[in-house]
This record gives C-alpha cells, structure tokens and sequence, in this order.
C-alpha cells in the first residue's frame, strides 16, 4: 500500500462528512533536499464539508497532522491541507 492509501485509509475513518481529495505533489519539488519526486513526500489533502455546517479548522488540522505522526516519521515531508 503506497502513502497516498494509507492517507486515505485514515482520514476516511475519521471524516466521513467530508469528501476527501489526496494529491501526491512530490513532483513539484524535484531537487528540494535531494528528493526525486518519486516517494509521495509532498501531499496536498483537499477536505470538502459534505453538510456545509460551521467546522473547527483548526482542530480538523491538528487531528489530520495526529493521524499522520507516522508517515512524518517515515518519509513524509510536507503536507498542504485545503478544507472547503
């Protein structure tokens, strides 16, 4: 299972109101600290609120930065959190 699924994998569990997008942007930072686009280190998440209720995006991203505590610890590097 690659980064991007076991993202999803996660985040499903814990935000089923929400649509969720995962992007592998690694590409895009080819040679920024030798990294070779190729290992999913840069992921953008794109969180859409399914019943448009008000939402604490600041707790949203502390819990997504919490499930993720591993792969930081494994290889991720940056991860950019988009919540509509």
């Amino acid at each position: 299972m690659n980064r991007k699924q076991r993202i999803d994998n996660l985040l499903s569990k814990k935000f089923n109101d929400f649509l969720l997008e995962i992007i592998d942007n690694s590409n895009l930072h080819i040679g920024h600290n030798d990294f070779t686009g190729n290992d999913e280190t840069h992921i953008k998440i794109i969180l859409t609120n399914k019943k448009k209720s008000n939402i604490n995006r600041l707790m949203i991203h502390r819990v997504i930065n919490s499930l993720l505590k591993n792969e930081f610890n494994n290889g991720l590097h940056s991860l950019e959190i988009k919540i509509n």
